[in-house]
């Protein structure tokens, strides 16, 4: 379920208003934009930012860019983009200028359907005039790079239907290519988890358990290392169950010391209006603490307000 719901009584050009207002002057008024952007979903910020261009002959995003700052801007900036828009860009980030951010190339690869990942695609090329595959190839190399253009072809069953006899095969398989033998069959394994549905993946992981009696994450850690082991490791997390998922990337992103902000701006930004109420169950069954009073203990100031305005307080 989404924490952020259509309101009743949408006016785009009352929004669009507030936030004229907000950023007209001097000094901004950040609580103002909060309101308006933490707490309408994305069709209605599109709405707000179209008439607004209309009303004020500027590009609301511009606009917020030149009166916003650091993580607060990032996030804001996150929020008015729709998801897929934003996936394209967080692409393009990870891999442009010196150096490769491989965690939210996997991240996003490994866990959007294949429409989504065909919208990415288009979108990469129409926002920057460039092919996606060919620039993960040239950012990537060896098995990594293989995982990430087999996501990227988009090829993944969807059917919803479980084959048990399928299932219990390919588990075999999977223990013939890594704890059956001195050494590891990596393209089995990403065979398998490129191309199987999410539910015939959970079907296999049960096969495979009883068949060696042990969890299939266990397993990737054991015979897999680097951006392999970490691609493989979250196709299973999010297989098994996405909710779940999100949550351990939300608690990665706050724990220790310091806070990989990208990280948590990505998952609140793009999950808010799928199944963020799930994702807020998840983290608290598993880190026995609410995720509002995590955002609350790690970061600070304007950008704590919008993301907590986006998850639900």
């Amino acid at each position: 379920m989404a924490t952020l719901q259509p309101w009743d009584d949408f006016s785009a050009e009352d929004e669009a208003k507030k936030l004229k207002e907000a950023m007209d002057g001097l000094g901004t008024n950040e609580d103002a934009i909060i309101e308006v952007v933490g707490h309408h979903c994305c069709s209605e910020r599109q709405e707000i930012a179209d008439i607004y261009k209309t009303m004020y002959g500027e590009d609301l995003i511009d606009e917020l860019k030149s009166e916003l700052r650091g993580d607060f801007e990032d996030a804001v900036v996150a929020i008015m983009m729709p998801a897929r828009v934003f996936d394209a860009h967080e692409l393009r980030r990870a891999m442009k200028g010196i150096g490769t951010d491989e965690a939210s190339l996997i991240d996003i690869l490994c866990s959007r359907t294949n429409d989504e990942i065909e919208e990415i695609k288009e979108l990469y090329e129409s926002e920057f005039e460039r092919n996606l595959e060919e620039d993960v190839q040239s950012e990537t190399s060896g098995d990594f790079k293989r995982l990430l253009v087999s996501m990227l072809n988009a090829g993944r069953e969807e059917d919803g239907e479980v084959d048990v006899e399928k299932a219990d095969e390919e588990a075999q398989e999977i223990y013939e290519a890594g704890e059956d033998q001195w050494g590891t069959d990596e393209s089995t394994f990403m065979r398998i988890l490129s191309l199987r549905s999410y539910t015939q993946l959970r079907a296999t992981f049960e096969a495979y358990q009883r068949i060696s009696d042990k969890d299939m994450e266990t397993v990737i850690e054991k015979e897999f290392s680097g951006n392999l082991k970490d691609g493989l490791l979250a196709i299973v997390r999010y297989a098994r169950h996405p909710p779940r998922y999100f949550a351990i990337k939300l608690y990665e992103s706050m724990k220790g010391l310091g806070t990989d902000e990208k990280t948590l701006i990505r998952v609140i930004a793009t999950r808010a209006e799928v199944d963020m109420q799930e994702i807020k169950e998840a983290f608290e069954k598993i880190y026995e603490k609410t995720l509002v009073d995590f955002i609350d203990g790690d970061i600070r100031g304007d950008f704590k307000k919008v993301m907590l305005a986006m998850v639900g307080e």
